[in-house]
């Protein structure tokens, strides 16, 4: 049994996030690829997108091997300089303001829909990134509060997409409860809405990976939430204000979603781990655009900060069922 087969045969005792499926998924595909000598861009699109939640323990790990900087942080040569205290500042408008957005309310036996763009790493799994062109991925998640094995369900289209057009399930190898695993409007509305208590819910919900601190860890687990789901006003403004309190937290002046849209970024820096994520919101309305994961690896050639992935929120409304697209003038 080649490495690869070993990924996927091995049982999972917690899966990663949606949105980090999405920044690891395609190490899996080229590990995969470079175990069996498969050429890369023909067995991408026959992998399905069920075995990347399988595997996620083990790719986990396989990942952390390959990306890890042996306890040296990521270069920061090429990342824009900002302070703490603008980071706080911007958080807090950005609270302000999806505090003052509408109440979306979402049933059970709805779903939350997400329509995204995004450019991905299509580089062999030894060599130097390259994004691939830009795709559209569109996201259901059932808001059945479960336990399920089918939590939604995921629609890739055009160039590089994996599986394009293909329906495909989001699974688990266990019936998830609603969480974080499963996050539905209903347990996003049950977590706290003070920061503080916020704050230590997710220290406790984060998993930080191997070189991964739990700042980090709950870093990425907000950024989950706030880019893949709708949830009450007052409990996105509690996200916001919680990620204000993490240390280490900075603001960028500009950054460009995969749209090409413009906005101010919010990152962390985490000298321990070699990805960053940055999250990047409007600059006037502090709505969220999208999303932008960099990669720092020596061993690779790859000295300075690589973007290794980049996302734009299109579209996110509340459907009737799998398969269902909103009505464009409806959609938010």
């Amino acid at each position: 049994m080649s490495e690869a087969e070993e990924l996927l045969s091995t049982p999972a005792e917690w899966d990663l996030p949606p949105e980090r499926h999405r920044h690891f998924k395609d190490v899996l595909m080229q590990q995969i690829d470079h175990d069996t000598a498969v050429t890369p861009r023909r067995s991408r699109f026959l992998r399905p997108a069920v075995l990347v939640p399988l595997a996620s323990a083990a790719l986990a790990g396989a990942l952390l091997v390959t990306l890890s900087v042996d306890g040296r942080g990521p270069a920061t040569g090429s990342a824009p300089s900002a302070t703490a205290a603008g980071a706080f500042v911007t958080l807090n408008r950005i609270a302000t303001a999806a505090m003052a957005s509408d109440t979306v309310r979402v049933r059970d036996d709805q779903f939350v829909y997400v329509r995204t763009l995004g450019r991905e790493n299509t580089g062999s799994f030894t060599g130097p990134v390259r994004l691939g062109a830009l795709h559209t991925e569109e996201r259901w998640t059932s808001q059945d509060p479960g336990p399920l094995r089918v939590t939604g369900w995921i629609r890739a289209s055009g160039k590089d997409a994996i599986m394009p057009d293909q329906m495909l399930p989001i699974e688990s190898p266990d019936p998830r409860p609603a969480g974080v695993d499963h996050p539905t409007y209903r347990w996003l509305a049950s977590l706290p809405t003070d920061p503080d208590a916020l704050l230590a819910r997710l220290r406790k919900e984060a998993r930080p990976v191997e070189g991964e601190s739990r700042d980090q860890a709950v870093f990425s687990l907000i950024g989950d939430l706030i880019g893949g789901t709708i949830m009450p006003p007052a409990n996105a403004a509690a996200f916001y204000k919680a990620a204000a309190k993490l240390p280490g937290v900075r603001e960028i002046p500009d950054a460009v979603d995969a749209a090409g849209r413009h906005g101010i970024a919010i990152t962390l820096d985490d000298t321990g781990f070699a990805t960053r994520d940055e999250w990047i919101f409007d600059k006037e309305t502090l709505a969220l655009l999208g999303s932008r994961f960099y990669v720092t690896d020596p061993d690779r050639g790859i000295t300075t900060e690589t973007l290794f992935g980049t996302t734009a929120v299109m579209e996110t409304a509340v459907v009737g069922g799998k398969g269902e697209v909103p009505d464009r003038a409806a959609a938010r």
